[in-house]
């Protein structure tokens, strides 16, 4: 197993953490896929979504993966009228990851990050390791704590 720079993070941040490998298909990159090959229930996966506000600029929203952002809530705690997904063409020159593989933790800039509400109800959550085919798992508190993250009610059901 290779270290990603998000478990050398945590490491260096004293964040026990443990990782879950898989083999993942170029063509279906969903959290769900993710879920069910590592054996972890969709709600406690949780993927790294990059928006952008009208007024605050980019943002960081992780939610569970069997959820959907909703852009009114999203907005809402976040002082925006507004928010929009950022291309995926954006994503390496905004956060150093690829689509797949964006994980929280370790992107090229610090920006605000907002951490579904449903994550405190588990043990332990599942977030990208910053690389496809690879998971972090940790406890919700470590990882709010190391990206100051800010919980709130943000989803709404997959369509």
């Amino acid at each position: 197993m290779v270290k990603t720079n998000v478990m050398r993070l945590l490491e260096t941040a004293g964040i026990s953490y443990r990782t879950a490998e898989y083999e993942y298909d170029e063509n279906n990159l969903s959290g769900l896929d993710a879920a069910e090959k590592i054996g972890i229930p969709a709600e406690q996966v949780f993927k790294t979504l990059v928006t952008r506000g009208d007024k605050t600029g980019i943002l960081v929203f992780c939610v569970p993966v069997n959820m959907e952002l909703d852009l009114k809530k999203a907005a809402g705690v976040s002082g925006n009228k507004k928010i929009e997904m950022t291309h995926v063409k954006e994503l390496l020159a905004l956060t150093g990851y690829i689509r797949g593989g964006c994980s929280p933790m370790g992107m090229k800039k610090k920006y605000p990050t907002y951490i579904d509400e449903t994550a405190i109800l588990f043990e332990e959550i599942a977030v990208s390791a910053g690389v496809r085919g690879e998971q972090v798992i940790l406890k919700p508190d470590d990882l709010i704590g190391f990206v100051e993250g800010i919980e709130a009610d943000i989803t709404k059901a997959l369509n």
